[in-house]
């Protein structure tokens, strides 16, 4: 079934006149293009995050650091701290080096054009793209996975992510407009988050129905083909809560790595056999007191949480007062962690 791709653009544009989301980084359909920082800024927290989730970050960060050149002059851990929660923390180590090499190598302006963009430290092909064509009006093909969803469904294209992708971008390609392409690469991601639902697409609703060729073969939720799933390999480690007159031991993730860079509680190793108190911060009088697993994007992680008391603070490390546990921007394995090992405070 073709699709008649010269009415996609024009039925969605004006679909999107009237049913646009107003969000904070956004410009109206047809207003001057937004500022390119807070384009940026934004896509770069919504990477595997929801709309929902960001807002609240987008204003902290904003508030906080409302240039590219204030965040530019902030203290990583500053920056990583406030990062805590959003998750995938080598985005926020990319924000940081991003931000600066825009104010060191660019005079503090982004640069137009998506390959200029591209060699930014963590712009990837998507977000270089949805910066040029949002942020400076350029047409640029933007590729997320609500316009995977919609193009997969559009042009009932069967093959299964990810080798479908060269498919998907090509056939995205052939209905982005030379004008107004930011919005629509906006209204794309307005219809994927919306109408063209993962589960129960409002077919009815849609714009794009009469062009649609899952919708006209009656089999929409067809679309997106998915792969077999293989199971995540698990890992297994120790997780240590460590305090002293009423202040709990935290460290520093190493730079690289899962977690670079964040405060966190001590661990053990974490390899494929219980680690027990393998590197435990002292021999001490260690007591098991929960257990949980965190699912990271390439494996799981179960782990035991040991909690010992000590005299005094006399090893190395940062001493955080308990009451103030929570504000001391610990992701969220070590957030969870720490409220098991609050919890048996309680009940020693």
């Amino acid at each position: 079934m073709l699709v008649d791709r010269a009415n996609v653009a024009p039925k969605l544009l004006h679909w999107y006149d009237r049913h646009h989301r107003t969000l904070p980084w956004r410009a109206a359909p047809g207003e001057a293009a937004p500022d390119p920082y807070r384009v940026w800024l934004s896509e770069v927290m919504l990477q595997q995050t929801t709309v929902a989730a960001v807002k609240s970050y987008f204003a902290a960060f904003t508030t906080r650091w409302p240039t590219v050149e204030a965040l530019a002059a902030a203290p990583d851990a500053e920056v990583m701290s406030a990062w805590a929660g959003l998750g995938y923390y080598a985005r926020a180590r990319n924000l940081i080096a991003c931000a600066r090499a825009v104010v060191d190598e660019h005079g503090g302006r982004f640069p137009s054009e998506e390959a200029e963009l591209r060699a930014l430290p963590g712009l990837g092909a998507y977000t270089a793209a949805a910066i040029a064509a949002i942020a400076f009006g350029q047409r640029a093909v933007v590729v997320d996975a609500n316009v995977e969803r919609i193009v997969e469904r559009l042009f009932a294209i069967a093959e299964p992510l990810p080798k479908g992708r060269t498919a998907i971008y090509a056939a995205t390609a052939s209905i982005t407009p030379d004008d107004h392409a930011g919005d629509f690469a906006q209204a794309m991601m307005d219809l994927g988050s919306s109408l063209c639902a993962p589960r129960k697409p409002a077919c009815a609703l849609c714009p794009l129905s009469e062009e649609c060729a899952a919708f006209r073969a009656g089999e929409p939720e067809r679309y997106p083909v998915k792969a077999a799933k293989t199971a995540k390999p698990v890992r297994r480690g120790s997780i240590f809560w460590l305090e002293a007159a009423d202040r709990v031991l935290l460290c520093r993730r190493p730079p690289k790595g899962m977690l670079g860079g964040m405060r966190a509680l001590p661990t053990g190793p974490w390899g494929t056999e219980d680690p027990g108190l393998t590197d435990a911060p002292i021999a001490a009088d260690w007591r098991f007191v929960g257990a949980g697993r965190h699912v990271f994007t390439h494996f799981a992680l179960d782990h035991k949480v040991y909690a010992a008391r000590m005299e005094s603070q006399d090893i190395d490390g940062e001493w955080w007062p308990i009451a103030a546990i929570e504000q001391a921007g610990l992701p969220s394995l070590f957030a969870r962690a720490a409220a098991i090992g609050l919890a048996a405070r309680e009940t020693a």
